[in-house]
């Protein structure tokens, strides 16, 4: 039997925990949903663009976990890491 979530009906807010989640590969394309935030997985920087702002090089930590409404994420370094998308 399917799990119940009681807040299904309820609108979702940027504060309120994510309910979807995947891993992103860096890319020239826009994400396909505005993120609530990324999760490094290793110490580098990851170029991303705010979902209202300009394109921009995030120093990160492996784990580091970045709230913000994100649109793009362009390039990674080290280019393996692995970046997981919240929404």
């Amino acid at each position: 039997m399917p799990p119940v979530d009681p807040f299904a009906s309820q609108r979702a807010d940027r504060d309120d925990p994510a309910r979807d989640g995947n891993i992103i590969v860096p890319s020239g394309n826009d994400l396909p949903k505005a993120t609530k935030a990324i999760r490094a997985g290793a110490d580098g920087t990851i170029t991303l663009t705010p979902f209202d702002g300009a394109e921009f090089v995030h120093p990160v930590y492996a784990g580091e976990r970045i709230d913000m409404v994100i649109k793009r994420v362009s390039a990674a370094n080290p280019s393996n890491m692995v970046i997981i998308g919240y929404y």
